[in-house]
């Protein structure tokens, strides 16, 4: 039976916990583990659990499209209208988490500098692992990295020597898919180490830029919540 509540879920855990073993409480965070709650979100029906539809609905209803940015004929999205919103930004990390709870993810590896807005939420929610990918040149200790191609030129993302290892399940995250060029580096990049690639999961895809199929070709599925216009 589930129960519901007006507390937040940990809030309930705790009292759960106490009432069932007593303080302290040293070994809280392994029992809300397995003990996880119906998701509580304030300002919605604190008495429902919202379907994952509902989720990419607000998500999506949070997300402004910013037109001529950055340059003209450009539809920008914009992501930080999200994250003005606490009730769509947790649906949104809910939304991955409920996919990926049960997929055995090691590490989250999210591209600069958006994926680093969804990672470490979603790492934390899965109790896994955060690798940043970088720009050349921010990484202070031994990197390796893979190029991409650019409309004009080229470039390349890197991660920290040895921070994902041969074998480990990997998921990459970033705001956005568009010509999938970034997201392809990143799957190269975990095939350099021989990781697992579990998928790569995006909050927005741009359907017409065709990067879908760029991140097949690659060798990786692709995960969006949501799709929108833009070129």
């Amino acid at each position: 039976m589930i129960a519901y509540c007006r507390a937040s879920p940990s809030q309930f855990l705790r009292t759960q916990y106490v009432q069932q073993t007593g303080p302290p409480l040293q070994r809280f965070a392994a029992f809300e583990r397995r003990n996880r709650a119906p998701v509580v979100l304030r300002g919605r029906h604190s008495e429902d659990i919202m379907l994952l539809e509902e989720k990419k609905e607000l998500v999506a209803n949070s997300i402004r499209g910013v037109p001529d940015f950055p340059k003209k004929g450009i539809m920008f999205w914009d992501i930080t209208t999200l994250c003005l919103d606490p009730a769509a930004f947790r649906c949104c990390i809910e939304a991955f988490a409920e996919r990926y709870r049960d997929q055995r993810i090691d590490v989250i590896a999210g591209f600069e500098a958006r994926g680093f807005i969804f990672g470490p939420p979603l790492a934390l929610e899965l109790d896994c692992a955060f690798v940043p990918l970088r720009k050349p040149g921010k990484l202070p200790g031994e990197t390796i990295g893979a190029s991409y191609d650019l409309e004009y030129g080229s470039d390349r993302i890197e991660m920290h020597t040895g921070h994902i290892n041969k074998g480990q399940r990997v998921l990459l995250i970033d705001d956005l898919v568009a010509t999938g060029g970034t997201l392809g580096a990143g799957i190269k990049l975990m095939q350099q180490v021989q990781a697992e690639i579990v998928e790569a999961a995006c909050v927005i895809e741009l359907p017409e830029l065709k990067g879908r199929k760029k991140v097949t070709d690659a060798g990786a599925k692709l995960y969006v919540l949501i799709e929108k216009e833009g070129a």
